[in-house]
């Protein structure tokens, strides 16, 4: 079995930068393929969830179930901005969960606690997500490899 390389990056600390953080990781970790984002946290920070506006998103693909019900929701390659604004949604209501991509090159684990985990067999697969989020602390890996 290979090894699994991984990169925590931190949510940007000014919440106006959310979007554009999660858009990146819609656009960029997925290379136009289905993506699943899965909700395995939720509930941790209520007064930070907008359960009104999570709702409304689902109800656009005509989806009325709870989340409870449905954590997970299919994107297909033509909905990455849906994906980037489902992602947003979710870091900042203070959920968890998964980023499955079909592709598999990187895929993503989003923290309650504000960061990201991405996970990549290759870690030169990493690497554009370094460059692209450019996080303020040494990655996983550098810091195994010096330490």
């Amino acid at each position: 079995m290979s090894d699994v390389h991984v990169e925590r990056i931190q949510y940007p600390p000014e919440h106006y930068r959310v979007f554009f953080f999660a858009h990146c990781v819609a656009s960029e970790l997925t290379y136009r393929r289905p993506t699943l984002p899965f909700i395995t946290e939720w509930g941790v920070w209520p007064s930070s969830e907008n359960w009104h506006l999570y709702y409304k998103l689902r109800q656009t693909y005509g989806d009325n179930r709870l989340l409870q019900d449905a954590p997970g929701h299919l994107f297909l390659e033509r909905e990455g901005e849906d994906l980037a604004s489902f992602l947003q949604l979710s870091m900042l209501n203070g959920w968890g969960g998964y980023v499955l991509t079909e592709a598999n090159y990187v895929n993503a684990f989003f923290s309650h606690d504000e960061y990201i985990e991405f996970f990549a067999e290759n870690s030169g697969n990493l690497a554009d997500i370094r460059k692209m989020l450019r996080p303020s602390q040494p990655s996983a890996d550098s810091t195994a490899a010096t330490g």
